[in-house]
């Protein structure tokens, strides 16, 4: 079955730095565009980085680009967001997501805390 198993989260102060990664299985990985997305408490689920199935291309909103970096290794089916200089703001659980045409698949979460 479909599995997406995402890691890394935990509790950092501001200014930091975090890596999430995200082991996928049951299905094709390679034709699959990959993203993270995040949500804070009281709030909707918001995009904070795309990679195109290739690894050609890469999208980021505002709020997060020039700070975050995602990366994929098709060899292992793995997909990385790397976050640096972490602000409160970012605190959320972060999800991983696969999509391709009408298909989409989505991990369960994983908390990230930016406090002192």
């Amino acid at each position: 079955q479909v599995q997406l198993v995402e890691a890394g989260g935990g509790l950092v102060q501001p200014g930091g730095s975090l890596r999430l990664s995200c082991a996928a299985s049951g299905f094709t990985f390679t034709n699959y565009a990959m993203s993270w997305y995040r949500q804070a408490p009281g709030k909707g689920r918001e995009l904070v980085a795309t990679i195109a199935p290739a690894g050609e291309s890469t999208n980021y909103p505002d709020s997060v680009k020039g700070r975050f970096t995602i990366s994929r290794d098709n060899s292992k089916n793995t997909v990385d967001l790397q976050m640096n200089t972490l602000k409160p703001e970012d605190t959320a659980v972060y999800y991983c997501h696969a999509s391709y045409m009408w298909r989409t698949y989505w991990g369960q979460g994983t908390q990230v805390t930016v406090s002192s």
